[in-house]
């Protein structure tokens, strides 16, 4: 077995960090040194522009299949970042990386550029400089596209030096220097690219479907829509309190009663909660209402929604995760109740009826610590310890306790749950989904019982909403209602862990 690697020392630590001020101060000579000459450089260290003409990828398309050794007559201005350099003799060599991580070689030839150009190139040009060539398209003699440059121009100055691309960046330093991030890893780059598909399928699908798109507020001044402990701020303008929303839901169910019956939002929402690999406390959420539909109707969307992303990425329904792993997200999903499921695995046979006592009573047992008074979390942490950890294919986990979901309608079949899903994908939750509650004064009921909890000192307990409850008295029609979150749709197509689905995560 290999030896763990070994956290350096802070000799090491302070001897790198003397090496880079020193090559810092290279290269803060070299910018000067362009500034003075710019006239002669064509616009020294930055200049305003430089004049491409094509794009490194767009070479790649048109010549890749280029025999060795061969010239095309093609004259082109390209510019990318220098990843590799090796300067010898008469012939220099570059690696130019365009920003989706395409490449191609740069030749700087004596015979081409002259003495004096050549002269400068190898003085003041330094791996992670931006620059400009100018030349011809060829293939080298070992086959390997190139620019034959005629004329170069640095592009921007680069004043640190570049990182160990393979053994510099931990896991840690990738969060903390996304943009190094995605100038050495080929799976940074990919995951960008990935969520920018996704988010631009889900909104394809939606807008196939007839739903519409709108915004509703982030600060509010009431948080709602979801159980959960919100980020509290201070608006100077309207001397009052604040919330940065913790879900979108309530106004979404606005617009619902005003007749914008389907209706979906892609944004932000922040909850003053835990961090790990699965929660962050910003995060991108989709919620999306269809009027006259129910929760199996918004579960036939969900599979929907999630299946066209993967066909976005993939160009099929399985997925290929970052360690290689094949995914499977075709076919039909399974549906099975929470209370069933849990009966089977735990030899139980908890009812809604259950007496809380029997459900401590296995808690403790078990050795789950649960810190709340009602029935619904005990089933719900039960489920958990016993059925989660198992759902590795696609499940919608369906008919959740009353008391812990109080803007869902009731079961129309079954005493003392709601019908309410939860989405499972590899042991983690994706989306929720429910058949919404549309009745004012029950709602109002519900908001009450979630007061009371919350004058208990519940800190994510829902306030009572008064305009919301004035809204849904004006009728909302039948409705299902879903939530998911896109860093963890992201997680699911890539099998990442939530910080490398996240451009720029909160890190301390």
């Amino acid at each position: 077995m290999a030896d763990a690697p070994t956290e350096p020392t802070a000799e090491e630590i302070a001897a790198e960090q003397n090496e880079i001020s020193e090559q810092k101060a290279v290269r803060l000579a070299k910018r000067e040194r362009l500034i003075a000459a710019a006239a002669d450089l064509g616009g020294g260290a930055y200049p305003v522009s430089v004049p491409v003409t094509t794009t490194i990828p767009e070479l790649r398309a048109r010549f890749g299949d280029l025999e060795p050794d061969t010239a095309t007559g093609e004259i082109v201005g390209i510019a990318g970042r220098i990843m590799y350099l090796r300067n010898t003799g008469k012939l220099c060599f570059a690696t130019l990386q365009a920003g989706d991580g395409s490449r191609i070689q740069a030749m700087v030839s004596l015979a081409e550029v002259g003495e004096e150009s050549l002269a400068e190139w190898k003085d003041l040009v330094d791996l992670g400089d931006h620059v400009f060539v100018h030349g011809e398209v060829i293939a080298s003699r070992r086959g390997e596209l190139s620019i034959m440059a005629d004329s170069w121009q640095i592009a921007s100055k680069t004043l640190l030096p570049m990182p160990n691309l393979h053994n510099d960046l931990s896991e840690e330093n990738r969060v903390r220097s996304r943009y190094l991030d995605l100038i050495a890893r080929e799976q940074a780059r990919t995951n960008v690219i990935a969520r920018a598909k996704a988010v631009a399928s889900l909104r394809r699908t939606f807008d196939e479907l007839g739903f519409i798109e709108v915004e509703t507020p982030m600060l509010q001044v009431m948080h709602g829509g979801a159980s959960a402990r919100p980020f509290v701020t201070h608006s100077n303008a309207f001397d009052t309190e604040l919330f940065l929303r913790i879900a979108p839901e309530l106004y979404l169910k606005r617009a619902v009663v005003g007749g914008i019956d389907h209706v979906f939002e892609i944004n932000r929402n922040f909850r003053n909660e835990g961090a790990d690999s699965t929660h962050s406390p910003e995060f991108a959420m989709l919620e999306a209402y269809q009027g006259y539909g129910d929760y199996n109707s918004i579960a036939d969307l969900t599979q929907k929604l999630i299946q066209d992303a993967a066909t976005s990425i993939a160009g099929g329904h399985v997925v290929t995760w970052a360690d290689g792993t094949e995914f499977d997200l075709g076919g039909q999903w399974d549906r099975i109740s929470m209370y069933d499921s849990l009966n089977a695995a735990a030899g139980t046979s908890f009812t809604p009826e259950t007496p809380l006592a029997e459900l401590k009573a296995l808690a403790e047992r078990e050795g789950i610590e649960i810190d709340h008074p009602i029935h619904g979390k005990y089933v719900e942490e039960l489920w958990e310890h016993f059925v989660k950890g198992g759902l590795v294919r696609p499940t919608f986990v369906m008919d959740f306790p009353v008391d812990t979901s109080p803007l869902v309608r009731g079961h129309r079949s079954i005493a003392g749950v709601v019908e309410k899903w939860d989405l499972y994908i590899r042991g983690f939750e994706l989306a929720t989904g429910y058949s919404e509650l549309v009745d004012p004064v029950i709602q109002r009921e519900r908001f009450v019982e979630q007061a009371t909890l919350a004058a208990g000192g519940d800190p994510e307990a829902m306030r009572l909403d008064e305009e919301f409850l004035r809204a849904l008295e004006f009728g909302m029609p039948p409705t299902g209602g879903m939530g998911m979150g896109i860093d963890r749709l992201l997680m699911a197509l890539t099998g990442l862990g939530i910080r490398e689905t996240i451009l720029f995560p909160l890190v301390k």
